[in-house]
């Protein structure tokens, strides 16, 4: 049996791809937004081939809210970006952040990204999400990134959020912990997907910590995790059932905050492309449509938490 044939009938195999749907037919969200403008759902051009202008158009054509994007890093790019927007009528949520390993270079760039990112749009951002600092820097070099972004919030209104990402100041539950409890301030990106990979764990051992990471969480990458890694196959596949369980379970406490508090919740649909999709040996072929499973998280949002 070829690669088509075996991926149309595993397909067609009874419920295979509709574990994710059954389970949050079964479980609505104890709370709802009432007004639909209060969940605000982004696409990622992460692994999307064409320009700026395709994508936005892409996005708008699925029905998504806006894209969360980096801080282009040249005026030509700004203007693209802008341009787009303005055309499609698209929020934007911006990325920032460093990959030099060295500190005083890193923390440079990432102060200028943000500076730039919060003062020079044309198109205010409804927040800024960081890849804060490395997982080796020390605590007192990573929590300069916190100070950074308490006083452009401060300055500017721009919610800005520091992501639990791998290889980051947040890349583990415990480590999180430390800066949250001394940094009241410190407001997070929820890719939990990260801290199920790192522990090796859907996280049943260190529920105090993941509770008071909840409460700091401002922004969601709404990724499914496992004990193995960062992303699953497909999260409507039944084999999934126990880590989509564990991820609504905590978007839902998310949600009810936000509801509580009157906030706005944004959510960025972030599965991604190879090698974050695992791919079929020797070909590099991807297992499962990666845009498709992106929209179809954007649909279970909406059909989750809106009323």
């Amino acid at each position: 049996m070829n690669r088509r044939k075996f991926m149309s009938s595993a397909i067609a195999t009874a419920g295979v791809l509709t574990g994710f749907e059954a389970i949050s037919d079964a479980e609505k969200a104890p709370f709802q937004f009432d007004n639909k403008l209060s969940l605000k759902i982004f696409g990622t051009n992460w692994g999307f081939v064409g320009n700026t202008d395709a994508f936005c158009a892409a996005i708008k054509k699925e029905g998504y809210d806006g894209l969360e994007i980096w801080w282009p890093g040249t005026k030509e790019k700004q203007k693209d970006l802008f341009t787009a927007l303005k055309k499609y009528s698209l929020d934007v949520g911006f990325l920032c952040g460093s990959a030099e390993k060295e500190y005083a270079a890193h923390l440079d760039i990432f102060k200028r990204q943000i500076n730039a990112a919060t003062t020079e749009y044309e198109q205010k951002p409804l927040y800024i999400n960081c890849h804060s600092g490395k997982d080796f820097f020390t605590y007192e070099q990573n929590k300069a990134f916190i100070d950074h972004t308490t006083a452009a919030t401060a300055k500017t209104g721009i919610p800005i959020y520091h992501e639990t990402h791998r290889g980051r100041m947040l890349f583990a539950a415990h480590i999180a912990r430390e800066f949250m409890e001394k940094n009241p301030e410190l407001r997070l990106t929820l890719d939990i997907s990260h801290w199920c990979n790192v522990h090796e764990s859907l996280l049943q051992d260190q529920q105090e910590t993941v509770k008071l990471a909840l409460s700091r969480t401002g922004h969601i990458h709404s990724r499914i995790g496992h004990e193995e890694g960062p992303q699953v196959n497909d999260p409507r596949a039944p084999e999934w059932e126990a880590a989509v369980k564990a991820h609504l379970a905590w978007w839902d406490a998310v949600v009810e905050q936000k509801i509580k508090s009157g906030e706005t919740l944004t959510v960025l649909t972030e599965f991604g492309p190879p090698n974050y999709l695992p791919t079929v040996p020797f070909t590099h072929q991807p297992i499962a449509d990666q845009w498709a499973i992106n929209v179809h998280m954007m649909h279970l949002f909406r059909k989750r938490y809106l009323k």
